[in-house]
């Protein structure tokens, strides 16, 4: 959001009407067709795991081809790092302060799952699908199927929790790639030239199962197997140096991490993970050519990103939720195939999670209500330079479940600066970097006396943020505000 936005949510919020007509959506009747859209979403994926976001090791040539066919964004960003505030935030295009959601027990609220993209989209006609990780129903890493929204889509084989790569034990050599490809075919093969459709797939992988094991598909065992992989620069012991003290405590970064490495290397962990990020793509493909076998291609627009980033080693950490870039920062390609100019288009601006739903409704012609807080990226699918956002707020205030874990943080990232405040701490542990001079977060200018003039407005910016996020989140009325 923008300054002018900012305001303007803010407004918003004390109009006495606001939550009145809460699922008052209107159709664009002037679009001449309505879009197919299918929804990719990995889990745990860095920004730097494809071929288009320049790594030439991984491959992932059906997502690269998406890029060259559509809009590869090079910094696109989640507003809270962990799976289910980031999910609810898709589903919504809500900051997580304003769905309530920060942990895994949380259910999205009913009012925030009737505005989420999937059923405002089907209340307008169109048929809906989900496939894999739900992630926002509450329950944490339970199987309790009873939580999740299947009567509010007309195909629905999500799972809650985690999940498992080889769910079912009549057949222990199927992974559950496949299994998601299957059942993104089987909704496909009954959709109908119509009818437009909208199918959000939820990948696991490439998530972790358990504590350090990336089960990949048999039959990618020997990928990469011959193919060096060295650790990320910032995996060098100077960058865990410089870390936060109670950072190079923490469980979930660092203890795992070490565990980790007593049995297995880094190179082994890397390649696993690659083979899931592959093992992706493979049924990526095998959805286009669906798409194009039964007539669809031409009308689909194909979104693919991922819930958060993902440290893998850097830094001395493994995991994500802080807010440095391998953590925050996710692959993102946008690709309509009506817009034949937009072909091959890389956009630097900053884009974000929040922003998918309004996207996705705007590209099919539903008018974006006012109460979401992300804004559609449809302006930037073509060559226009339109004026867009310099800033935005990061939160995470995850429960943490033991003293050494999840340390709460918020901060604001701009173009250039980036500011996270620890507000576990007390006082608050504060991180100033100069992406600019300094886009390895290494030096920490919070305490830099000749800093203190840029310190005291990334504070100023960071406190107008929470201010007029809690403003907006009370005008939602369905959850407690933070």
């Amino acid at each position: 959001m923008t300054e002018l936005t900012r305001r303007q949510f803010t407004q918003i919020a004390a109009t006495a009407g606001f939550c009145q007509h809460p699922f008052a959506f209107q159709t664009n009747r002037k679009a001449a067709t309505r879009p197919n859209i299918i929804f990719l979403l990995t889990d745990d994926q860095r920004w730097d795991t494809l071929g288009c976001m320049g790594n030439r090791i991984i491959q992932t040539p059906a997502l690269d081809r998406l890029a060259r066919q559509g809009c590869l964004f090079k910094n696109s960003f989640v507003t809270t790092s962990i799976c289910a505030p980031s999910r609810a935030s898709i589903l919504t295009g809500l900051y997580a302060r304003c769905t309530g959601i920060h942990e895994f027990d949380t259910p999205l609220a009913s009012e925030a799952l009737q505005q989420s993209y999937p059923l405002i989209l089907r209340r307008t006609g169109y048929r809906t699908g989900f496939i894999g990780k739900y992630g926002a129903a509450g329950g944490g890493a339970s199987n309790d199927f009873s939580l999740l929204p299947a009567a509010s889509y007309d195909y629905f084989k999500g799972f809650p929790g985690q999940g498992n790569y080889f769910p079912d034990r009549r057949a222990p050599q199927r992974h559950l790639n496949g299994i998601m490809g299957d059942q993104a075919v089987e909704f496909l093969q009954g959709c109908s030239q119509s009818q437009p459709f909208c199918l959000s797939i939820s990948f696991k992988a490439p998530h972790v199962q358990g504590l350090g094991q990336w089960p990949n598909e048999p039959a990618y065992d020997h990928l990469y197997e011959n193919v060096v992989i060295p650790p990320p620069e910032h995996a060098a012991s100077r960058y865990f140096e410089v870390v936060p003290g109670f950072l190079q405590r923490d469980y979930a970064g660092r203890v795992r991490w070490t565990e980790y490495m007593k049995t297995m290397s880094y190179e082994d962990i890397a390649k696993r993970y690659y083979r899931l990020i592959t093992g992706v793509d493979v049924q990526v493909d095998r959805i286009l050519d669906e798409l194009t076998a039964r007539g669809f291609a031409k009308n689909t627009v194909v979104i693919f990103t991922s819930d958060n980033g993902y440290l893998l080693g850097d830094r001395g950490l493994v995991d994500k939720y802080v807010m440095y870039e391998e953590s925050i920062r996710t692959p993102l390609i946008v690709m309509d195939p009506r817009a034949s100019e937009a072909k091959g288009i890389v956009r630097e601006e900053m884009a974000l999670n929040i922003d998918l739903a309004p996207t996705i409704l705007d590209l099919a012609g539903i008018e974006v209500s006012k109460w979401m807080t992300g804004r559609s990226l449809k302006p930037l699918l073509g060559r226009a330079k339109p004026s867009w956002r310099s800033e935005w707020f990061y939160e995470h205030l995850f429960e943490r479940r033991r003293p050494e874990e999840f340390p709460k943080s918020e901060g604001i990232r701009t173009e250039r600066w980036k500011y996270t405040r620890w507000i576990d701490q007390k006082p608050p542990y504060e991180q100033l970097f100069d992406l600019k001079t300094d886009p390895d977060e290494f030096n920490n200018l919070a305490g830099s006396a000749a800093h203190q003039g840029e310190l005291q407005t990334m504070r100023a910016k960071w406190d107008r943020w929470k201010q007029a996020l809690q403003k907006w989140n009370r005008a939602t009325a369905w959850h407690d505000p933070v």
